[in-house]
């Protein structure tokens, strides 16, 4: 059981990180040129598609992590057997910017789906929404990774169980260092 909750934490890393960093890219200076929502401003029955929060910036920023991430990931699969010995998937053979980009993507895409539906049932931005802030990204980034590796259903299902009760307690400590404005 440790084997699969270390895997699913070693292959969605770069969705869990993408969505991290496209919070946290608000905090770099200067990419405040890229801060321009990514719906446009458009709007549909007079509510914004998505908001101010989902931002190019945010998405480019994601994007990246997700793609290094698992340029990481491959470093060091290629460099201690001890970890090739825990991961099931030939890391060797991953193309680390469709993978990392896909995730990242995914996880970025997720959130923004789930962001269209909060505007829709007039939920502020910020505001949590349990339990959909917790498996947007999820549900994202597998389904788009699905495009590139298929890993098993239960493989599937200790990986949504882990991060999703990774999601609270990232966002509690994000609370704890004031980079978050609640708790939960």
């Amino acid at each position: 059981m440790l084997g699969s909750i270390f895997f699913s934490l070693w292959f969605f890393a770069p969705a869990g990180f993408a969505n991290l960093a496209a919070f946290a890219s608000g905090k770099i200076g200067f990419l405040k040129n890229l801060n321009y929502p990514v719906d446009c401003g458009a709007k549909i029955g007079g509510k914004r598609i998505l908001g101010d929060h989902k931002t190019m910036r945010g998405f480019f920023v994601a994007l990246i992590i997700g793609i290094l991430t698992c340029f990481i990931e491959i470093l060091v699969y290629s460099n201690f057997f001890s970890i090739r010995e825990m991961i099931p998937v030939d890391y060797y053979t991953i193309n680390p910017i469709l993978l990392g980009g896909l995730l990242g993507l995914g996880a970025l895409t997720g959130d923004s789906m789930k962001s269209f539906f909060k505007r829709r049932v007039n939920i502020q931005p910020g505001k949590s929404w349990f339990p959909f802030d917790q498996v947007d990204y999820i549900i994202g980034g597998i389904v788009f990774s699905l495009f590139y590796i298929r890993l098993s259903f239960g493989q599937y299902i200790v990986l949504f169980i882990v991060w999703f009760l990774l999601h609270p307690i990232t966002t509690y400590i994000g609370y704890l260092l004031k980079i978050r404005h609640r708790p939960i």
